[in-house]
């Protein structure tokens, strides 16, 4: 498989763009090699700009959930292209994406749609801040809200310390105000709230992460957030912006039912275009301008073709029976990788939850960061690779889930199970 022309636009990028990638997640620095450039997708597939065509588990690292251009996404954002791309002021649009969030999403009573998932974040935060009057807020180790300032940390010296810069160009005082836990750990969350509960504004967490690989929070784990932020006045948020209309169409809180006071959402509801959204109680999200103080603004905040496009998306989903076929295939591709890794003697665990998943190399299953990063990454970018080179595009990273989309055939999973057989054979030796 040649990708001469992927090579020639990768040095071009790189004299034009940092690294020659506008995302570290596209550098394909934990796999070496050279990121692949694609030219279009179509269902499952991909198509590089050599020709390559590959089986996409990407899905632009979540949204594409009907696959590419699905015609109820495309005809959607033909008929809005049409009258226009964008207004700066109010639409109806905006208003019926809102109330499909609502419908859907057990704790949301109001919304306010932004541009990312980093936005959503960055703006629940504040909101939490404004509400309680408080300043700290509780992360958890390996769950990743974008590039907020306040929380690209690392944790301190103990799971109760406040954390540190991650990153340069963020300062000591940004992350002063922020914890740092171990994931699925009840009792270091308790321990933090006895230590600092009055100076709380909240939890945020990943009900499912997804940035280091997926792995699910225990019933246990977020039932004890949820009681702990109530009984010291401390708001929730759940970041449901991978996991939202993915693993479920009211997102991993209602699988869980767990009600938090704050969500965060993103990918699936722009229906593949930029957006992003937060809302929660109403007495709570009126805390916004221009009802209340806390300050949030965005010139392009529902965007008429993000929002025509994540109609027609969540639309598909509600009326269509897509979540018994996403955990169908999903459930034969996981329990067919457990299969082949085992017949070829490779130590994995395979992590699900609906229509994401991660195949770790690793023995253990994985609960959190300081298991997961304990997975083989060097074997990983073997089986990468070997995947790549049979035609099916994987996240290029151990530390990422891929995704299944209801485009994705039986035949489809099929070939990819035979595939990562061939590889996991030759993996096993290294």
């Amino acid at each position: 498989m040649t990708r001469e022309s992927s090579h020639r636009a990768f040095e071009r990028a790189k004299r034009l763009i940092p690294g020659g990638v506008n995302s570290p997640a596209r550098a394909f620095g934990a796999v070496g090699g050279e990121p692949i450039f694609f030219r279009r997708g179509e269902g499952a597939w991909l198509v590089d700009v050599d020709g390559n065509r590959y089986l996409d588990y990407v899905g632009s690292w979540g949204p594409m959930i009907l696959g590419h251009r699905h015609p109820a996404v495309v005809a959607a954002l033909e008929e809005a292209i049409s009258r226009g791309t964008s207004f700066g002021a109010p639409t109806e649009a905006e208003s019926e994406l809102a109330e499909l969030v609502i419908q859907a999403v057990p704790s949301i009573e109001k919304v306010r749609l932004v541009n990312s998932g980093t936005e959503a974040t960055m703006s629940a935060i504040r909101l939490a801040r404004g509400h309680t009057g408080r300043d700290v807020i509780v992360k958890f180790a390996g769950n990743y809200h974008g590039h907020v300032d306040s929380l690209l940390v690392a944790a301190g010296s103990s799971a109760a310390t406040l954390a540190v810069p991650d990153s340069p160009g963020v300062t000591a005082g940004t992350s002063r105000d922020t914890l740092v836990l171990g994931y699925n750990d009840p009792a270091g969350l308790a321990e933090a709230f006895r230590r600092h509960g009055e100076r709380i504004a909240a939890v945020i967490c990943e009900p499912v992460v997804g940035n280091m690989g997926c792995v699910a929070g225990t019933p246990e784990f977020l039932q004890a957030a949820r009681e702990v932020t109530a009984r010291h006045g401390a708001l929730l948020i759940f970041d449901e912006v991978m996991t939202g209309f993915r693993v479920a169409y009211g997102g991993a809180q209602s699988l869980y039912g767990i009600t938090p006071d704050l969500t965060t959402l993103g990918k699936i509801i722009g229906g593949g275009l930029p957006v992003g959204a937060y809302g929660g109680r109403a007495e709570i999200m009126d805390a916004m301008l221009p009802v209340g103080r806390v300050f949030q603004a965005g010139t392009l905040s529902g965007n008429p073709l993000a929002t025509a496009a994540g109609i027609a998306t969540l639309k598909v989903l509600r009326d269509g029976d897509a979540y018994a076929e996403l955990e169908r295939r999903s459930s034969r591709l996981a329990s067919g990788l457990a299969a082949s890794a085992a017949a070829s003697g490779v130590p994995v665990h395979v992590a699900r939850c609906g229509s994401m998943m991660t195949l770790f190399f690793n023995a253990e299953p994985v609960t959190d960061w300081e298991t997961a990063r304990r997975s083989d990454t060097k074997r990983y970018a073997a089986y990468f690779w070997g995947m790549v080179e049979r035609g099916i595009y994987l996240p290029c990273s151990q530390y990422e889930a891929l995704f299944v989309s209801t485009a994705h055939a039986d035949d489809d999973i099929e070939r990819t199970l035979a595939a990562a057989g061939e590889v996991l054979a030759g993996v096993g030796g290294l």
